[in-house]
């Protein structure tokens, strides 16, 4: 078996390189890429055959469904990120191509297992599943437009500070400090945003990661977040949360 392997960072690389080595000896490592650019050079230069592709979603110059734009992957790919994201939950269910991480070696075995018995079609599934979860990372918006008096103004997603609600009214405050009303609730901005950018921080809040100051520990082992701006109310994330937002605010 022949696996490409797309990790930026070192350390998951190696583990996962020794992972393989010891669930399957006799795989042959045809190499390790680490950005998108780099990746996309390598499939278009490179046209031996490659069985398997672990993908990480988030690398040092995009994320990876920037590849797909590129070049057309025949082979399977096993997508690995920190994130537990909602784009990818139809890739739990009977699939092989989605590994959270930590991941361990029994979860690697059963991501080959699965690969082992898929036949053409179901690869062929596997592989408009990927073109229709990469279509819907692009389709993500880049502003989000809000009502200022008698104009519509476009906010650049990258300069929102954090989304609000209170008394059924949602506004969205920007990393300048200006807020503006929203006429869509929490729940479908938070379907609309990307995971590893925005956080649902609780009730009334999503955060940007850009947003974020500091944090403090709160009573009853709380977090207490402290944005760039100031918000409305303290954010608190609650003891249940914590392990999520620090591996949230962990990785990128």
């Amino acid at each position: 078996m022949r696996i490409l392997i797309i990790e930026d960072e070192t350390a998951a690389a190696i583990n996962l390189r020794s992972m393989l080595q010891h669930v399957v000896p006799d795989a042959e490592i045809v190499a390790v890429l680490e950005s998108v650019e780099e990746s996309v050079e390598f499939f278009t230069t490179d046209k031996s055959r490659i069985d398997l592709v672990f993908m990480d979603i988030h690398l040092a110059d995009g994320e990876s469904f920037r590849i797909f734009d590129s070049v057309d992957i025949e082979a399977p790919v096993v997508f690995t990120t920190a994130y537990d994201q909602y784009a990818l939950r139809a890739f739990k269910v009977n699939s092989i191509d989605y590994l959270l991480k930590p991941f361990k070696e029994e979860d690697l075995q059963r991501a080959l297992d699965k690969l082992s018995r898929l036949s053409a079609a179901d690869r062929s599934q596997h592989k408009a599943r990927v073109d229709e979860m990469v279509a819907s990372q692009a389709e993500r918006p880049r502003v989000i437009l809000v009502r200022f008096k008698d104009k519509i103004i476009p906010v650049s997603v990258d300069q929102i500070a954090y989304f609000y609600t209170f008394a059924e009214k949602v506004s969205l405050t920007t990393l300048s400090g200006d807020s503006y009303p929203v006429d869509k609730t929490l729940e479908t901005l938070q379907g609309m945003l990307a995971d590893d950018e925005f956080f649902r921080a609780n009730r009334q809040f999503i955060i940007s990661r850009r947003a974020v100051k500091d944090i403090a520990v709160w009573f009853g082992s709380r977090l207490a977040l402290n944005l760039l701006v100031d918000t409305p109310e303290r954010i608190i994330i609650s003891k249940a949360r914590v392990p999520e937002f620090k591996q949230w605010l962990s990785f990128s």
